[in-house]
């Protein structure tokens, strides 16, 4: 596990921006953390990042938005999945050709492919964060390495 501490949203931008660099199909990121720690800033960036030019919004009520960009992208909010059986096809968007983020992964965690990159995300101050960063896989453990280090 790696851990980085940012003090801006710039930050959070150049972050989230050297991770969605090194992405490629079907890669998946899943972020937790406090609300209103930066998961839907991140992924905005990320978006961007992979050529996405649409507006980028959390898909609360929608649970999962498509956006096209150098790569077809997934942003998935399941926190309304909690306790839920449903399964909205996950294999056609886990394991297709396009990159994911998901957020609030723990309510959908025996969906999730087991190659994945975590990342948490916790308040350390009113503009600052810290980033933990959970490789799964040895593709995700390079890229962090990368960045991290």
């Amino acid at each position: 596990m790696w851990k980085k501490e940012i003090e801006s949203v710039e930050e959070m931008e150049m972050l989230a921006a050297e991770i969605g660099r090194r992405l490629r199909p079907p890669d998946m990121l899943t972020l937790e953390g406090d609300l209103g720690a930066g998961k839907t800033t991140f992924t905005k960036a990320l978006a961007k990042a992979i050529g996405v030019t649409r507006t980028v919004s959390s898909p609360t009520f929608t649970i999962v938005k498509q956006y096209e960009g150098d790569y077809p992208f997934n942003h998935l909010d399941v926190y309304r999945l909690a306790n839920s059986e449903e399964d909205l096809g996950w294999d056609e968007l886990f394991y297709g050709d396009a990159i994911s983020v998901v957020e609030w992964a723990q309510f959908i965690q025996d969906e999730l492919p087991d190659q994945r990159l975590e990342l948490v995300i916790h308040h350390t101050g009113p503009d600052s964060r810290q980033v933990e960063c959970i490789p799964k896989g040895e593709r995700f453990t390079r890229i962090c390495e990368e960045i991290f280090t």
